[in-house]
């Protein structure tokens, strides 16, 4: 009975940590945001859409910067999926290329042109958006 408790907890134990193995031996976790992004601060970013991704496991949308330090940049912004978009009331049409656009994002802490916005309002042909 012993050895049959010894062997169940082993395989129990192994099994678990097989779960959450990758192929190159680290472990799964989701990313933190803060870890990427300055979540204490704002840039905004003004442009015209040129894609949006609609896509897990996150949404992105990218924006050719008319204004500011990324001026003449494409910029990639970081959104939520497509699933949490949708509880927000979020559209996978809701934002087309040549959309004008103005939204606040977290500023990559790499400095490059490179944002994230999980939950921001966001100005899309002089149209306030707001997520729910």
């Amino acid at each position: 009975m012993r050895k049959t408790v010894c062997l169940a907890a082993m395989f129990g134990i192994a099994t678990v940590l097989t779960a959450f193995m990758t192929p190159n031996g680290f472990l799964l976790a989701h990313h933190g945001t803060s870890t990427s992004y300055h979540q204490d601060q704002t840039v905004q970013i003004v442009g015209k859409v040129t894609e949006f991704a609609w896509k897990n496991p996150h949404s992105q949308l990218y924006i050719d910067v008319t204004e500011g330090p990324f001026k003449g940049q494409n910029y990639a912004v970081e959104l939520n999926s497509p699933g949490v978009m949708v509880r927000q009331g979020w559209t996978k049409k809701q934002f087309a290329p040549g959309d004008d656009i103005a939204i606040g994002v977290h500023p990559s802490r790499a400095g490059t042109a490179v944002g994230e916005c999980l939950s921001c309002t966001v100005v899309v042909n002089g149209k306030e958006i707001k997520p729910r």
